[in-house]
């Protein structure tokens, strides 16, 4: 008898006979381990962070291979049809690696289609994006498992040398082609005490850089009487020990000089995500964004003036409704004359529920596909320009903990303005901040000697 991969209301012990209950000493020695795989944005590997941690807290293992896991985890993205077919791969990935498992998909896509993923064979359980803070105690219910000592957030965060730090969720901007609003809701901001208080328990926990991540980062604090992002920043600065601090996502009209004057403290990382998602006016307009190109600019000039050697990257939707050639070529242009130093390019996909999706001048799929791979040559150009230009360049770098030992001593790590580097280094550099010299570029790669 083979257990049910559909309506599981509480875990069983399989024998001959077929299922029983687990006792809870069966349970506890079982050792339940859990496989959590998350897509999307940074919010979304936040929201990660923190289900591992309580599962931690209710006394599972974190593994990362689905096939060796009690429980499996999907946090889910729905920002384009490719999202949700990826969510639904790895689902049917995850059941066939591993047929006795808890799948359980949870996220943007489960809040936009609780039905559809419920419908498939390969999902035991569906809890959208309001339920997921009742996650683990559902599993664990499921599961019979008894809580460990309670953890305060940010804890358990030893060996991880970033963290992701929800500072607000929702989004009220209501973009023509964005379903995130309807999936995420409103803008609601976390107090800065819970902040604050867990980047101390993440820096304790031995974590040397904070990502502060949100829907729609600018406008924190507008439900918190008498703050504000500049002042949530200047809180954090003021009162955690972070080595470094990292700001996710902003608009260009959010970024003004009173902001960029943080930027005095060097703890603070020079680099600046500024989603454009169109070059031509026209079609900014259309997807009702609330800045033109000349406004980016002047954003991206100040940034630059204020801030040396910033990283500044950025988001394009190449295809949405109504692109013809001349704004395609406007689009393409403009990214070309601004210099970014990365660019994330998206084909336009049609979201039920957005207005985008009942615009006349659908863009044909063909025609998208050409473009979105002329767009993602410049994308790469813009890196290989910007790694270049930092060669000779002596930057902190944050190196990442290796998994496993290599017989060639070579780290990977990010610098403050968040460029991929590597080096070669016969001690161990997992989780350590270093000064390192960029000295070649390698394709995608720079290579660093450590100074």
């Amino acid at each position: 008898m083979a257990p049910p991969t559909k309506n599981w209301t509480s875990w069983k012990r399989w024998t001959a006979d077929g299922p029983r209950e687990a006792t809870v000493a069966e349970t506890r020695a079982a050792g339940k381990t859990v496989s959590i795989h998350t897509h999307g944005c940074k919010l979304n590997q936040a929201d990660s962070q923190v289900l591992a941690r309580q599962f931690q807290q209710a006394g599972f293992t974190v593994v990362n291979s689905p096939g060796k896991a009690d429980v499996v985890v999907l946090n889910s993205c729905t920002v384009t049809a490719t999202s949700d077919s990826k969510a639904r791969q790895y689902l049917r990935r995850a059941r066939r690696a591993n047929p006795d498992a808890l799948v359980i998909a949870t996220g943007c896509y489960a809040q936009r289609a609780k039905e559809d993923l419920s419908a498939m064979e390969a999902v035991s359980l569906v809890l959208d994006n309001r339920e997921k803070e009742a996650l683990v105690a559902t599993v664990a219910g499921h599961l019979k498992t008894t809580n460990a000592a309670p953890l305060e957030i940010g804890q358990g965060a030893q060996g991880r040398s970033r963290a992701m730090v929800k500072i607000q969720e929702g989004c009220d901007q209501v973009c023509a082609y964005c379903i995130v609003p309807k999936v995420r809701g409103r803008e609601r901001s976390i107090p800065p005490e819970q902040i604050i208080g867990e980047i101390n328990n993440w820096g304790a926990g031995g974590c040397h850089e904070a990502v502060l991540t949100g829907t729609q980062l600018g406008t924190y604090g507008h439900d918190l009487p008498g703050t504000d992002l500049n002042g949530l920043i200047g809180r954090v600065l003021a009162e955690t020990d972070i080595d470094r601090l990292r700001v996710s996502s902003l608009q260009p009209q959010e970024i003004t000089p009173d902001l960029l004057s943080l930027w005095d403290d060097k703890r603070l990382c020079p680099h600046f995500h500024i989603p454009l998602q169109s070059g031509s006016d026209t079609i900014l307009k259309a997807m009702r964004r609330r800045y033109d190109t000349e406004q980016f600019s002047q954003t991206v000039e100040l940034v630059r003036k204020t801030v040396p050697h910033a990283g500044i990257t950025a988001d394009i939707i190449v295809g949405f409704p109504g692109e013809g050639v001349r704004e395609f070529a406007e689009s393409y242009s403009f990214a070309l004359s601004t210099g970014f130093s990365d660019i994330h390019v998206f084909p336009y996909s049609i979201r039920p529920g957005t207005s985008a999706a009942y615009l006349d001048g659908q863009v044909d799929s063909a025609l998208k596909k050409e473009r979105t791979g002329e767009m993602l040559e410049l994308a790469a150009s813009c890196a290989s320009n910007f790694r270049r230009a930092s060669l000779g360049q002596t930057r902190p770098v944050l190196w990442e903990p290796r998994k496993a030992p290599e017989s060639t001593q070579w780290w990977s790590g990010l610098t403050d303005n968040y460029l991929r580097v590597r080096t070669q280094y016969d001690k161990d550099l997992g989780n350590v901040i270093t000064n390192a010299r960029l000295i070649a570029l390698d394709q995608d790669w720079l290579t660093s000697e450590v100074v």
